[in-house]
């Protein structure tokens, strides 16, 4: 394993009052397996809120020889595509709920739940407003059990999460009649001219208040002004045709013990989404059904099992579900290393992050996550462990993965500095 401290990519060399821009150095960013592509950078983030069974997840070997684990070796063939992180995890997580830190695994916010509390912007949709709208959705936000998801605004609002893969694939790829497509376009209009006549009360009322008001006001404009463009680019799009796809539409699973088939059906959108160049930021929670998964061998719930309490029988049983998740997640990295967007395959320019806001979630304990990043171009094929008495800031890769897709930061949520590796 080789860490090292990443020079700032805001260095400037200066002499004489002259300041020099540094290019692009090595040690500005993890080295890549292959020279950027010239295609677009693609994000995908999925989170397991049950944890994975730290035992058949986690090698005891650090490094490039690490040996295989059970559920590792469902990956194999992807070994040299995917980077493994032990002794990573936001601080503080312990919240109101003991699992209140689902809320909070792409924000890395402090005490989640508990008073006072506001969550801060997701990872995601730091890239999402970075890229606006240059695809159709800046970013699409899945869940396959409720609308609770990972992704938050920079206000902390929640994103909603898209449940169901039937109208997801309308949004995406169905045009729609005449007529829908003109009901949505007056909605928009509508929306429109409502923001031209809340300006106008606005601006009359900001002589009246004071100082202070007078500023929330002008954060209200700004709001306001941020909601009119996104209002326009949405127009734009509306008048783009949707594109075309060789895919049957999918059907629904109404069963909520069905979570493997939920899943899967999650898993065969993505690359759809980013083949068509639709958006280029997905994050999926993968959340606790509250019924007996239906997986052969299996008569407890998930959560239930989760909390084994050293179990064997219970061990074996949430093992089966893990090993049908990690099967499943198998099959969606075969699906994007398959599909090119001619400039590489879908995997090469898509940073994919799987894991858990959970390291044992046996003791609802956010530690030690099991964190596995695959594809996007970055060096692979090691298991990269931090030692010592405390996990090092998992925001530290997230800032990685944030520069991997062109923003230009050095810093987010709790991170000390750039992850990097070779």
């Amino acid at each position: 394993m080789n860490l090292t401290r990443p020079v700032d990519r805001r260095t400037f060399l200066r002499a004489s009052g002259v300041a020099l821009a540094l290019p692009m150095l090595e040690s500005m960013t993890p080295r890549l397996a292959h020279a950027a592509a010239a295609g677009p950078r693609r994000m995908v983030n999925i989170c397991n809120t049950l944890g994975l069974y730290k035992e058949a997840w986690f090698p005891k070997t650090a490094g490039a020889g690490y040996e295989t684990t059970e559920y590792l070796s469902l990956l194999q063939k992807h070994r040299d595509n995917f980077t493994l992180f032990s002794g990573f995890s936001h601080e503080d997580q312990t919240g109101r709920q003991p699992h209140n830190s689902e809320i909070t695994f792409l924000t890395a916010a402090r005490r989640p739940g508990l008073d006072g509390f506001r969550n801060t912007i997701s990872m995601d949709q730091v890239v999402a407003n970075d890229l606006g709208y240059t695809t159709r959705f800046p970013s699409i936000v899945l869940g396959t059990a409720s609308p609770q998801s990972q992704s938050y605004t920079r206000s902390g609002a929640m994103v909603p999460a898209e449940t169901s893969p039937a109208n997801l694939f309308r949004q995406l790829f169905l045009q729609g009649t005449p007529e829908e497509v003109e009901r949505e376009k007056q909605s928009l209009n509508d929306g429109g001219s409502i923001l031209d006549r809340l300006k106008s009360q606005t601006a009359s009322l900001r002589r009246r208040v004071s100082m202070a008001d007078q500023l929330k006001l002008d954060a209200y404009y700004n709001a306001v002004r941020t909601a009119e463009l996104d209002l326009a680019e949405v127009k734009a799009w509306q008048q783009k045709p949707k594109p075309v796809v060789d895919a049957e539409p999918p059907v629904d699973i109404p069963s909520r013990s069905d979570l493997i088939g939920r899943i899967k059906l999650m898993f065969r959108m993505i690359p759809l989404i980013l083949e068509t160049d639709s958006s280029r930021v997905i994050s999926l929670m993968i959340q606790d059904h509250g019924v007996v998964i239906d997986v052969p061998g299996v008569n407890f719930d998930q959560h239930s099992l989760s909390h084994h309490g050293q179990d064997p029988a219970k061990i074996t049983q949430l093992k089966r579900i893990e090993t049908e998740i990690v099967e499943s997640f198998d099959d969606l990295l075969v699906d994007l290393a398959e599909r090119s967007d001619g400039n590489g395959s879908l995997l090469d320019n898509t940073a994919v992050l799987f894991g858990s806001n959970l390291g044992n979630a046996n003791s609802h304990e956010p530690k030690d996550l099991p964190i596995l990043v695959a594809g996007g171009g970055f060096s692979h094929g090691q298991h990269i462990v931090h030692e010592g008495r405390h996990n090092a800031p998992l925001c530290n890769l997230y800032v990685t993965l944030l520069q991997s897709m062109g923003v230009e930061t050095d810093t987010f949520g709790q991170s000390t500095s750039t992850l990097t590796w070779a």
